[in-house]
């Protein structure tokens, strides 16, 4: 018989980002210290881009002279009714096609599958951003990958999830609901677990308790 297609595995690893002697482990300080040199170098490459107009013509400008244009103030032609009905007429022929040449090949090797099995609903999109939650706070990783700690990226996703919470309101069914307002809770108190871990260790705390 052929074997079975085989799913991402995902393992959770151990959530103690200190020793057992009480010490914040060597791999996350390594990990924040590299995420923090990646933000600055792409800060520092940023302002470079910003700076080499004024600079070609000779003039550079003080820093607060310059003016990033607002939203509303960027003229933006969008497309027009028959343009987008157009494009997603296209884009679901396209996908249509792939669909039937993806499901042609499983069958030809025996595996079942079908399309929706790639269509993406509300409660996929929310498991996918609770899982990258988890990994960027270093509380899960893919096999064999080694977890690393993202606070940046992780307080981010979770702010992603409170905005998509806001946006639906009123427009989601009790079952999703409840989804986003679980993984929300579970995330923040995760965050928190992680944060307070790396702000009070609990060297620090067992030191306090030795004073006279």
């Amino acid at each position: 018989m052929p074997e079975k297609e085989k799913k991402p595995e995902f393992v959770v690893t151990d959530r103690r980002l200190f020793s057992s002697d009480g010490e914040l482990r060597q791999d996350v300080v390594e990990a924040e210290e590299r995420r923090e040199v990646r933000e600055r170098e792409k800060r520092e490459a940023q302002q470079r881009l910003n700076s080499e107009p004024s600079a070609e013509n000779g003039d550079q400008p003080p820093a607060a002279a310059i003016h990033a244009p607002a939203p509303d103030e960027v003229a933006v032609e969008a497309p027009t009714a028959q343009e987008q009905q157009a494009s997603a007429a296209a884009y679901e022929e396209s996908t249509r096609e792939i669909d039937s040449r993806i499901e042609k090949e499983m069958r030809r090797q025996g595996r079942p599958h079908n399309a929706p099995d790639f269509e993406i609903t509300f409660e996929k999109f929310t498991a996918s951003l609770y899982m990258t939650a988890l990994m960027q706070l270093g509380l899960a990783a893919p096999q064999g990958v080694k977890p690393e700690v993202d606070l940046i990226g992780a307080r981010q996703t979770i702010d992603t999830i409170a905005l998509l919470q806001g946006k639906t309101k009123g427009n989601l069914t009790a079952t999703e609901e409840s989804m986003l307002q679980n993984c929300l809770y579970e995330l923040r108190m995760a965050y928190l677990e992680v944060t307070n871990l790396i702000t009070r260790p609990p060297q620090a705390a067992s030191g306090e308790d030795g004073k006279a």
